[in-house]
């Protein structure tokens, strides 16, 4: 690292658990984010501002004035640009030094599995179940720890699925595809705007501790927010020996 850099990530040089060492293992990190929404925006603000080498941002909406409400990557200036191209307007003038990629288009099948190949680790910010499940299988089928979250009215959950490890659940272990869920889009339902917030800073959280292979991540765990009341629930996952997705690739 340059003395520049020294500078910028001094914060996390200062953690024992980081040091030079882990700080320089992030900035050669590879993070590819699907989703540049409610979620999304918070942990890839926090992710480019660590230091993630090359973040990979993946999203085909375009700003809508509605989105501003919690979308904090965009502002009122990106109304009408695609979100990838807000995003990395926004990123790059917070850090500079990083290498940010924007795909403006809702990446499936064959590219969306080439970009999970080449990713270290995978955010899912999506807001819809059948990107979620997609992301999960390319995630199994690589053995990408996926960093998964959702918020929708005053409810909202995290969990990670550590798929390096034999042991671990997957995301279709939690939600099967022939399950009795359903989506509840923002547009529909609405959302707390600083619930967002909670949930994308901890996904960014829960990325650096994986990058870094610190113990706690909240592999095998989904951790459950009632945003009205802040009180957490934490629910044990396990792999379901079942499960269509991660017993069969």
């Amino acid at each position: 690292m340059n003395n520049q850099q020294l500078l910028r990530y001094s914060r996390h040089i200062m953690l024992p658990e980081i040091d030079i060492s882990g700080q320089e293992k992030l900035l050669k990190s590879k993070v590819l984010i699907i989703g540049a929404g409610g979620l999304g925006s918070p942990a890839a603000i926090y992710l480019a501002a660590s230091g993630i080498g090359k973040l990979t941002i993946c999203d085909g909406d375009k700003v809508d004035l509605t989105n501003l409400q919690r979308q904090i990557m965009h502002s009122s200036s990106s109304v009408g640009l695609f979100k990838t191209h807000s995003a990395q307007r926004t990123l790059s003038s917070i850090n500079p030094e990083i290498n940010i990629v924007s795909i403006a288009e809702f990446v499936q099948d064959k590219e969306l599995h080439q970009l999970v190949a080449k990713a270290d680790a995978v955010v899912d910010a999506s807001d819809n179940f059948t990107t979620r499940h997609s992301v999960n299988k390319a995630c199994v089928v690589h053995q990408k720890p996926l960093i998964s979250g959702s918020a929708v009215r005053f409810e909202a959950q995290i969990s990670v699925f550590d798929l390096r490890q034999p042991n671990s659940p997957c995301y279709h272990c939690l939600y099967p595809e022939d399950g009795d869920t359903e989506d509840m889009p923002c547009a529909v339902m609405g959302v707390f705007s600083p619930l967002v917030g909670i949930i994308g800073s901890m996904q960014a959280g829960e990325t650096l501790k994986i990058l870094l292979n610190m113990n706690g991540t909240l592999n095998g765990r989904l951790q459950l927010l009632d945003g009205l009341t802040m009180n957490w629930r934490t629910i044990k996952l396990n792999k379901d020996p079942a499960c269509l997705v991660c017993q069969t690739t």
